[in-house]
């Protein structure tokens, strides 16, 4: 067994992360809990989208973390969507 990051999901909200070989001889995690591998799990977080002014959510496999609910499908993200900061306009120049 290969030992990797799991998402405990307790109440369908991932209540923690751990390192396991998914061996229950080893350790037996939560008799409610669901385990998922975090590298696998496909994870919707917040991406800055095309027009690299608002953030839309989007799938990215592997991004759980603790905090995400679970549909049964997808885990996704507790946060709020966030707001891009505006970046100057440069004009090429430079002050001396």
């Amino acid at each position: 067994m290969t030992t990797q990051n799991y998402l405990v999901v307790e109440n369908n909200v991932v209540t923690n992360i751990v390192v396991w070989n998914g061996d229950i001889t080893d350790w037996q995690p939560p008799s409610d809990a669901t385990m998922l591998v975090q590298e696998t799990t496909p994870a919707m977080v917040w991406v800055l989208g095309s027009d690299k002014e608002t953030y839309v959510l989007s799938e990215v496999i592997g991004a759980g973390q603790i905090g995400f609910t679970w549909d049964g499908s997808v885990v996704t993200t507790n946060e709020p969507q966030p707001k891009p900061i505006k970046q100057p306009i440069s004009t090429g120049t430079t002050t001396a």
